[in-house]
């Protein structure tokens, strides 16, 4: 039986790293609010896999089942946002974040 290539865990860490960056430069820098949405799951999602790496590098389930219920809170956070977003492109027809600051009760 031919044994696996097991990846170094610091390649993880920086790839993940590199992930979580990209999703921070995109909620910074974007005024989109679907671009902004994503890369919040961007940065969940690297949050994940770096979880996911953790926990098999030390053996246990405790990284895997904070895995499993970030997935629940993202998809969640995704499916009132972007029932958020249709209220909110229904009313002012755009999705531009600058254009909420005018939105008055």
């Amino acid at each position: 039986m031919e044994q696996l290539q097991v990846i170094p865990l610091h390649y993880y860490i920086i790839f993940c790293s590199a992930l979580f960056s990209i999703g921070v430069v995109g909620v910074l820098a974007k005024r989109n609010a679907l671009v902004i949405f994503m890369s919040v799951e961007l940065m969940l999602n690297s949050a994940n896999l770096l979880l996911t790496a953790f926990s098999a590098y030390r053996n246990d389930a405790a990284g895997q089942i904070f895995v499993f219920f970030i997935m629940v809170v993202a998809a969640a956070e995704v499916a009132i946002g972007l029932a958020l977003l249709v209220v909110v492109y229904r009313s002012t027809h755009t999705i531009d974040i600058n254009v909420l600051n005018r939105l008055k009760w």
